[in-house]
């Protein structure tokens, strides 16, 4: 996602004429309705009661917001093993396109708490793909044996490392040439929102973190642990089927990247409040979905201190509220699931329908699909 969000402001500025012939044609007729539980190649010593090792990395100069935040949350909420925010350098992350955290352990400080290495490793889509510290340390936990889980273009990660040549894989819609380009005997597989090939699984856009997430849970601690945790959330279903015919970039998205980022003085700032033990999931899901409107920028604010601790325990960094800016309040009645609901739905009231598919298609999130666990908002599951 990183490569899409700096591709499309540079073909927004560059104008229509040449981005017209850069449409990509969506997959069609491909799609596979039935959903099939994720089955992980976890380690032996997991089957005999050991206390599985989790890993969500992240890049410290840009790392997606949604494919961070709502895996490392959703498997700290579940309980299901020692769930660890892993980067190159202790301190803050960047993330993508709205927030900064922090995180506490660097690649080497988590390999000496844990010399035998991560269960799974979370991959999320990174400012670049190809870092060689992170590179190098995935390869390492591979290497031990663990199970590496690519979120979105965190697919393009895992082939920088090696590790998708000759696999199985899905992967944001946009990747899909690419990925297949670089990667010998790599197969796309479409109409699936996970791939398992082995230790290794991928994603497609953004908003499969969540049901990945629950997938894992229900590997490591079966469906009913899985089925609870969703609960909380407001998310009824997490299979993998995925209408995928549905994404591609066409030429109503371009001609809307193209206008709402060339007006920039229609720009504005969207302010998240945000306090203590605040939710993740609710908050990565605005936050993101409002900074992909290109028309707006989302910052999470607190009035009387410059970092607040969210749920999962990682540390947010905020800044004071903006007068001028837009509002936007997370309801604590909206369950966290349906929040990206709910924002599309405010951001077409704002910014009109055509901005809003943008989003969805962004996100790879079937926004017109039906309302599922959000009844009072339009919108697909997720």
């Amino acid at each position: 996602m990183a490569v899409l969000w700096r591709w499309m402001v540079a073909l927004a500025v560059g104008g229509m004429a040449v981005a017209v012939l850069a449409v990509q044609p969506a997959e069609t007729g491909q799609d596979r309705p039935e959903d099939a539980p994720l089955a992980l190649a976890l380690r032996p010593a997991l089957a005999a009661g050991a206390v599985p090792v989790i890993a969500v990395l992240a890049l410290n100069e840009g790392t997606e917001t949604t494919d961070f935040l709502v895996p490392h949350a959703v498997l700290r909420q579940a309980g299901v093993g020692r769930v660890e925010a892993v980067a190159p350098r202790a301190g803050p992350v960047v993330l993508m396109p709205a927030l900064q955290v922090e995180v506490a352990r660097s690649f080497a400080a988590f390999d000496a708490a844990y010399p035998e290495g991560a269960d799974i490793v979370v991959v999320p889509a990174l400012h670049t793909d190809d870092d060689p510290l992170v590179l190098a340390w995935l390869r390492a936990q591979a290497t031990k044996g663990a199970v590496v889980v690519g979120i979105c273009a965190g697919a393009r990660v895992l082939g920088q490392a090696g590790l998708l040549d000759g696999r199985r894989f899905t992967g944001h819609w946009y990747d899909r040439s690419t990925l297949l380009r670089r990667h010998a005997g790599a197969v796309h597989v479409p109409g699936r929102r996970y791939v398992a090939d082995g230790p290794i699984v991928t994603t497609t856009g953004g908003s499969a973190s969540l049901p990945v997430s629950l997938a894992i849970v229900e590997a490591l601690a079966g469906a009913g642990r899985a089925r609870v945790v969703a609960a909380e959330l407001g998310l009824p279903s997490w299979g993998d089927a995925h209408r995928s015919g549905l994404f591609g970039l066409g030429a109503a998205h371009l001609w809307t990247l193209s206008v709402n980022t060339v007006l920039f003085w229609r720009h504005e700032r969207v302010d998240i409040p945000v306090a203590e033990l605040g939710d993740d999931v609710a908050l990565a899901w605005a936050a993101d979905a409002w900074s992909r409107t290109y028309r707006s920028r989302a910052q999470a604010v607190h009035a009387g201190a410059s970092s607040v601790q969210l749920r999962s325990g990682l540390v947010l960094r905020t800044v004071p509220p903006d007068a001028a800016a837009v509002p936007v309040l997370l309801d604590a009645a909206v369950r966290p699931a349906c929040v990206l609901d709910h924002s599309l739905r405010a951001i077409g009231q704002r910014y009109g329908a055509a901005t809003r598919r943008w989003v969805a298609t962004q996100l790879e999130y079937d926004d017109e699909g039906p309302a599922g666990a959000c009844p009072d908002a339009q919108g697909g599951l997720l």
